[in-house]
């Protein structure tokens, strides 16, 4: 047999069993959850899939993880969404954007830092409103079979003004916790050296798997990097592609 043949063969074998073990443990995990928590009928297996993956498929852990989600969203998203009229003050600063899709399908998301304004936006609630309300606008957007999103955070004009650490954070639970498996990657763009103090403070809360998925991008290699990832026709004009962006709030 041909050495190229068998080896590509051994791996679809490794891959054929790999998938079968994890559909095994998706099914021990909608048992178990199940008996807990009835409601959790009502989630997909590819939901159950990105608990069990940001775990590395330990069941148990997944468990906990995905049962503490359904806990959270019964109390802060009680009516299953999040209203415009429930976040006034971050939809006013128009700082997030949504357009295109990357070379791999993925929903592509803008967010400008510099437009971010704490002091000014209904404190640390309304941001967890916010960036919950923006998760779910980006993910019922996503194709079909497509479960990750890409964001490119702007930080161009970010100052003092714009640092929200206690956001920060709690954007960055929401996201780990509730909305695992979802962030496909991240470019950091227009990055100034006053934002490094506050990314200093956040860096240690990101778990490894997200910080794998984060690239900081420099300047002279922007329009480049970006084409990398995503083809010019989907990439928004701000960065020298074809595609205008749109506010989130009117997708």
């Amino acid at each position: 047999m041909d050495a190229k043949k068998f080896v590509t063969e051994n791996n679809v074998e490794k891959e054929d069993r790999s998938n079968e073990e994890e559909h095994k443990k998706i099914l021990q995990m909608k048992d178990l959850i199940k008996k807990q928590d009835s409601t959790s009928k009502e989630y997909d297996d590819l939901t159950i899939r990105r608990f069990l993956r940001a775990r590395d498929m330990d069941i148990d852990k997944a468990c906990s993880m995905f049962l503490n989600y359904l806990k959270w969203r019964k109390t802060f998203v009680p009516n299953g969404s999040i209203c415009v009229s429930e976040i006034p003050n971050h939809i006013a600063q128009n700082k997030l954007f949504m357009q295109g899709n990357d070379k791999c399908g993925r929903q592509i998301s803008v967010v400008f830092g510099g437009k971010h304004y704490p002091n000014n936006s209904g404190g640390v609630e309304e941001f967890k409103r916010y960036v919950v309300f923006a998760l779910e606008r980006i993910t019922s957007r996503m194709p079909a079979g497509q479960e990750k999103f890409v964001t490119i955070a702007d930080i161009q004009g970010w100052g003092y003004s714009n640092s929200d650490i206690r956001g920060y954070l709690a954007a960055l639970s929401i996201l780990q916790d509730y909305y695992p498996e979802r962030l496909g990657k991240m470019f950091v763009v227009h990055v100034p050296y006053v934002f490094m103090a506050a990314w200093k403070m956040v860096y240690p809360f990101i778990d490894e798997k997200t910080k794998t998925k984060i690239v900081f991008v420099e300047k002279k290699q922007l329009k480049s990097t970006l084409l990398k990832d995503i083809d010019e026709s989907q990439l928004p004009e701000i960065y020298g592609g074809k595609l205008k962006l749109v506010p989130i709030q009117d997708t």
